[in-house]
């Protein structure tokens, strides 16, 4: 779990869990926990294979954006049990966010974020 020691930017809990499907195999890999430009967090009913590179496809809050989806690539870097043993916690590195879709994460964490 030593990337949770070296993120540079503290995520932001939502209080909004937004869906995020895998977008080759369009199935639910789980739900939005946290967010910052640079990674994520999703809980999951099933554990994530770790190292491995998605493509992501988020569902965005209805009457509050333009588009309905983010579409973006992220790795995988660890897996854990939730604190509830039912689900899993994986976190990712997201890498390259467009400026447009680095905006759109910005307005989740202002509008549905709330502080630690």
């Amino acid at each position: 779990m030593a990337g949770r020691e070296s993120r540079a930017l503290p995520r932001r809990h939502l209080i909004y869990y937004l869906e995020v499907h895998d977008d080759t195999t369009g199935s639910l890999l789980g739900h939005l926990v946290d967010i910052t430009t640079e990674g994520i967090k999703l809980v999951s009913k099933a554990p994530i294979e770790k190292g491995k590179v998605f493509r992501l496809r988020m569902q965005l809050p209805e009457d509050y954006f333009a588009g309905k989806t983010l579409r973006f690539e992220a790795k995988s870097l660890w897996s854990s049990n939730d604190v509830n043993p039912d689900f899993y916690d994986t976190g990712f590195a997201v890498a390259g966010l467009e400026a447009g879709a680095k905006e759109i994460v910005a307005d989740l964490v202002r509008q549905f974020g709330f502080n630690d």
